[in-house]
């Protein structure tokens, strides 16, 4: 099955070839530039206000390339549902995921000492 008027016509005009029988895996290469690293430590934290879907793959491959790196992703708002209508909230797609998080509000107020 086509998308297309144009890719039927092309495959009416040649029948002996196979649509979309293949798939094909690559890879983009980028870097990562970590917004916080604690220098003592090596901790690495991400911080983050709206966790989009582009944020999400990036950090999923982060993690499947890297195993031994652990980044934790710091919210503003943990609990906001990952887009309009979701069920799924920031912190539940990070345990989902195994990725560690914090709850920005409450870390930044541990951290004064209030």
């Amino acid at each position: 099955m086509t998308r297309n008027k144009f890719e039927k016509a092309f495959g009416d005009a040649h029948p002996h070839l196979k649509y979309e029988a293949l798939r094909l895996k690559y890879t983009i290469e980028h870097q990562y530039t970590p917004d916080w690293i604690d220098p003592e430590t090596g901790a690495i934290f991400e911080t983050k206000g709206r966790f989009v879907s582009a944020d999400r793959s990036k950090h999923l491959a982060i993690k499947s390339q890297h195993p031994d790196i652990d980044i934790t992703m710091v919210f503003m708002k943990p609990n906001l549902p990952l887009y309009k209508g979701s069920k799924t909230t920031y912190a539940q797609w990070c345990d989902k995921h195994g990725i560690k998080w914090l709850d920005g509000s409450e870390y930044a107020k541990r951290k004064k000492g209030k």
